[in-house]
């Protein structure tokens, strides 16, 4: 099975506006309510694409039971850890020619309620999968992705984190089974910025040197690359399409990576990631299979050892 972890869950409002006057009211042209949490949106994109998974984490309030029973309506499996006090977060993301972010605070994550979750990882057995994405909220220690993936040494559990800084570096001695930095935070890693795929691959090597075994690098418009775990890199190129949405592209790529895994073929795993992150970017919410299908026919991969 697939698990994967969203710490501080949301509902994001969006609001069109058309246009944005401070200082006066302004009223909205549509709505549109979303679950999210970068664990949740790969969940929500593994489900898209056939592929079950449990989403663990914590919620609160009414808040959380509408993200819980919004998550089971569409069939995703949840075990959420529901904290005693606060609500799960709203974020309000105003798009009027521009947008505009107001992103909530989430409820604090007390000792009794973090132990519960390490229950749950400790539960996991040989053959499943833990996704970790994205920050650690500010109530927590931030070695808590090494905290969990260090219960679970000695198990043949693949680890895939996506994460950046020091929060990546730290895992790395475990061997996860994929991370997917940005070129842009692969860069910030070794402290320099990567113009090259030469460079690119060069420094995607190092994190292979220090235990990841699979890399997976988005380069916005320049595609993605994978560095496997044999040494060979693979390239895939970018969907054509008009953007229209930054939410939530990365971890739909991972999902479509993920699932694309699941064939041990790493090439179609490429074609199907950059297709399922190209369906979110040209979507106002996350990837359907209808479009991502349509992407995946765009698209080639090539190879080099």
């Amino acid at each position: 099975m697939i698990y994967t972890v969203t710490f501080n869950p949301a509902i994001d409002y969006v609001m069109h506006t058309g246009s944005l006057q401070p200082g006066t009211v302004n009223r909205s042209q549509a709505e549109e309510i979303y679950f999210g949490g970068k664990g949740i949106n790969v969940s929500c994109v593994l489900a898209e694409l056939g592929v079950p998974s449990v989403a663990l984490g914590f919620v609160a309030g009414f808040t959380g039971e509408a993200i819980e029973h919004g998550l089971q309506a569409e069939s995703i499996r949840t075990d959420f850890i529901h904290l005693k006090e606060g609500f799960s977060r709203i974020n309000v993301k105003l798009k009027a020619g521009e947008e505009t972010e107001i992103n909530g605070k989430g409820p604090a994550i007390d000792e009794q309620s973090l132990n519960a979750l390490f229950a749950r990882i400790e539960a996991l057995a040989d053959g499943d999968t833990l996704i970790l994405a994205g920050s650690i909220p500010g109530s927590l220690p931030q070695d808590m992705y090494r905290q969990m993936i260090e219960r679970l040494s000695g198990r043949e559990v693949q680890i895939i984190v996506d994460a950046a800084g020091e929060l990546l570096m730290q895992i790395l001695p475990f061997r996860p089974y994929l991370i997917k930095p940005n070129h842009i935070e692969l860069g910030e890693l070794f402290d320099t910025e990567l113009h090259t795929e030469a460079e690119i691959i060069s420094h995607a090597e190092k994190l292979q040197a220090l235990g990841a075994r699979n890399i997976l690098v988005s380069m916005a418009g320049d595609g993605a690359l994978l560095l496997d775990e044999t040494g060979t890199v693979h390239r895939c190129g970018v969907c054509r399409g008009k953007v229209i949405n930054s939410v939530g592209a990365g971890d739909s790529m991972l999902a479509g990576f993920t699932a694309g895994m699941l064939r041990g073929d790493p090439d179609y795993a490429l074609r199907l990631g950059t297709a399922a992150g190209g369906a979110t970017a040209f979507s106002s919410g996350l990837a359907k299979r209808p479009l991502i299908d349509e992407l995946l026919r765009q698209l080639e991969t090539k190879q080099t050892n």
